[in-house]
């Protein structure tokens, strides 16, 4: 099995060494991730320079580093190196959880391999550790379950410092009052913090809930966002009009 790893941390962080060393011992390894910290990127991709693929051996495995996004840098990993069995990304300094998946860098490096038709898993652990000594072990039972498991394209972990055990959880969504707090540059110009409070908390069987209770959450994810039930009544109760629906639905020409 090949498997890229990848991250948006940068190619020095502790935690892609960590996770690279336990999917080695899944496969054959290569380390393809961004050349500086991208935390928060989301899913951007670099559209308006070129990208470089500079070799950078990290600790005897075969890693490059790119001056882009976690996206772009498995868009090149996986045009580099044919025949990608399987993208790991992280482990990412900070968890990833809740609401945080949607400008997740280390998440987007997992989707980018699942929107390419590979697999994508994404490693998150909290933010401080140096040391991934202890997590090892879980990053291995998880990937025992996950590496063989084709039928699932995208999936989201998340690993608390001291873990009981692993669950799997659907993903937290919760909302936050969207503070800002103003402030100033020594000059006085005006700045502004951004700041969240959650309003709500965590509920049980989430990937939130599960960290606090401190399991090890897996979180199966898919890349069609459609609210399947939501459609279907708006369809039922909000038919679009004629004209609308002949412009979305273009007439069938009949047989001549």
């Amino acid at each position: 099995m090949r498997i890229l790893v990848c991250n948006d941390d940068g190619i020095y962080s502790p935690g892609i060494a960590a996770l690279a060393e336990v999917a080695s011992e899944f496969g054959t390894v290569r380390i393809v991730a961004p050349n500086v910290e991208q935390s928060a990127m989301g899913h951007a991709i670099t559209a308006s320079r070129p990208l470089s693929y500079r070799e950078t051996p990290i600790k005897g495995f075969s890693a490059y580093r790119v001056n882009g996004t976690p996206a772009d840098c498995v868009a090149l990993g996986a045009h580099q190196w044919d025949k990608v069995d399987l993208v790991v990304s992280g482990c990412n300094l900070g968890l990833n959880i809740g609401n945080s998946i949607w400008h997740s860098g280390t998440l987007a490096a997992a989707k980018q391999a699942a929107l390419l038709g590979l697999r994508g898993i994404a490693f998150s652990a909290p933010s401080g550790l140096d040391d991934f000594t202890g997590l090892k072990p879980w990053m291995r039972r998880v990937l025992e379950v996950l590496a063989p498991a084709n039928e699932l394209p995208l999936v989201n972990v998340n690993l608390p410092k001291d873990p009981r055990g692993i669950i799997w959880t659907r993903v937290s969504v919760r909302h936050y009052d969207g503070l800002i707090v103003p402030t100033q540059d020594p000059l006085g110009r005006e700045l502004f913090w951004f700041s969240v409070k959650p309003l709500e908390g965590a509920d049980e069987g989430t990937d939130r809930w599960a960290i606090e209770q401190r399991w090890v959450s897996i979180t199966p994810l898919r890349l069609d966002l459609t609210d399947e039930s939501l459609l279907a009544e708006c369809r039922e109760q909000r038919p679009m009009d004629e004209s609308v629906a002949a412009v979305v639905s273009p007439p069938v020409s009949s047989p001549e």
